[in-house]
């Protein structure tokens, strides 16, 4: 069987080859850091992390990396705002990311840079374009010469007077082509700077994503990924600007992009969930109405190239699914041998069409159906007494599998403890409903976590909770 997956720059199925045998090289565009992480945002995170488990499934040994960017217009109008600076700002919603990541069973990447940490290298690259033509400084800003870049429009597809018809652009007389984007902008008075040959100032958005891969990955990766909202421009111009410096070697050799998530319910001129738009659904109140496994299956039900417009109906009934997975696995004890019986050969065969499913460029919605598949058939077979040994090879296939898509299959109280920070919030703030006198909107939230099967429970040393 071979891997294969959809590369973005080629717009076709590619036979999965990494640049060293046996070992991948990946990163993930991360988070911006001026407001939490949606739904949306949590759907390209476990799309990726699917691709690494499986991978690692596979046999690879993959080096993960994700970035945060701490550094932007919208982050420093933030801290501007409310009278703090950018690194309080970028430490509290990088420990709300990783709250919530953990709570959807997102393994963490190996490691996390911060474009702040990485301002050497932003200058370095900066300074070997501006050498060999392919940027220029004006009044202490530096533009990268988009149509000095060989086959630019390459990722997008499109022209370059395609995509600036299409573009927003700032107008700015100063530049040579209003294509032309930023490498370093000048900072402006009360904003964080750093010095620089071309006097203070800060990095632009995509020049940090280069100089990200470049300290963690080298001049080549295997797999860039991301939303398919950041193929223009972002990912466009880290290819021009990472293979203008390094050469024009070929930055990245598979290009992948998860399709976008909205709500269904949103009748706004946007087609995804964006947070300046404010279409959003935040994770955490995902989370505070939805099991961790039941969100996880909602978005892999549908292949990570399709869009998919957000409903809690869909995620519910994605839960009560889960049950059929959960009580196929109930009580399973270890394989002591392999018995070979029927189920035995069925696991076998599930476990041929997961792989045959997830080569096919990640086919989560075949993978899952495989599995559905096999758990039907452990209960039925659990339903006419079949012993425990002659369950256990298949169960121990059917958690692994699933173990593959990052399912626990864990009964909901046992996963109850993954949402505790939310509890503990949604507790936090009923205290202070309650001490405005708000009691209705109080109880609500009472009501709402009962419902939940959690139950608060108001003492002399405050409100504690338990699962029902």
């Amino acid at each position: 069987m071979t891997l294969k997956i959809y590369n973005t720059l080629s717009r076709q199925k590619e036979e999965f080859i990494p640049n060293k045998p046996g070992h991948v090289a990946m990163y993930v565009c991360g988070p911006n850091l001026y407001a939490p992480c949606h739904v949306g945002h949590a759907f390209s995170y476990i799309v990726f992390d699917v691709v690494k488990r499986y991978l690692k499934f596979r046999g690879y040994h993959v080096r993960h990396v994700q970035n945060f960017t701490d550094i932007e217009d919208r982050i420093i109008a933030k801290a501007q705002a409310e009278n703090t600076t950018i690194q309080a700002i970028a430490e509290v919603y990088i420990a709300r990311f990783f709250d919530e990541m953990d709570a959807l069973n997102i393994e963490r990447a190996d490691a996390y840079p911060r474009a702040t940490g990485v301002i050497p290298t932003i200058i370095e690259i900066t300074r070997g374009l501006i050498e060999k033509g392919f940027a220029y400084v004006v009044d202490g800003d530096v533009y990268f010469r988009v149509r000095r870049a060989d086959h630019y429009g390459k990722l997008a597809h499109r022209s370059l007077d395609e995509m600036e018809a299409g573009a927003r652009i700032e107008v700015d007389e100063r530049k040579e082509d209003p294509m032309d984007f930023a490498l370093w902008k000048a900072s402006k008075p009360g904003e964080p700077a750093w010095d620089s040959p071309w006097g203070p100032g800060r990095p632009g958005w995509h020049i940090e994503c280069s100089a990200m891969n470049l300290v963690e990955h080298g001049e080549q990766i295997d797999i860039h990924g991301g939303g398919q909202d950041v193929i223009f421009p972002h990912h466009e111009n880290e290819i021009a600007q990472s293979e203008s410096y390094t050469g024009k070697k070929p930055f990245v050799k598979y290009w992948m992009h998860n399709a976008l998530l909205r709500l269904a319910t949103d009748t706004s001129a946007e087609d995804k969930m964006s947070r300046h738009v404010g279409n959003t659904l935040w994770i955490r109140d995902v989370l505070a109405r939805h099991e961790p496994d039941a969100v996880r299956l909602y978005l892999l039900s549908t292949h990570y190239r399709t869009p998919l417009a957000w409903t809690d109906a869909d995620v519910d009934a994605m839960a009560r699914g889960l049950e059929r997975l959960r009580a196929a696995v109930k009580d399973a004890v270890p394989p002591t041998h392999i018995e070979d019986n029927a189920l035995t050969q069925l696991a076998e065969q599930t476990r041929a069409r997961f792989i045959a499913a997830m080569d096919d460029d990640f086919g989560t919605p075949q993978a899952i159906a495989a599995l559905y598949d096999l758990a039907r058939e452990i209960n039925r077979a659990r339903n006419e007494n079949a012993s425990a040994q002659t369950l256990a090879s298949a169960q121990a296939t059917l958690r692994e599998l699933a173990g593959v898509l990052g399912l626990t299959l864990q009964e909901p109280k046992t996963r109850m403890m993954h949402a505790a920070p939310f509890i503990e919030l949604l507790i936090a703030t009923r205290q202070e409903l309650r001490a405005a006198k708000q009691f209705a909107l109080a109880d609500k939230i009472r009501n709402e976590l009962a419902k939940l099967g959690v139950l608060l429970e108001d003492g002399p040393q405050g409100t504690t909770w338990k699962a029902a």
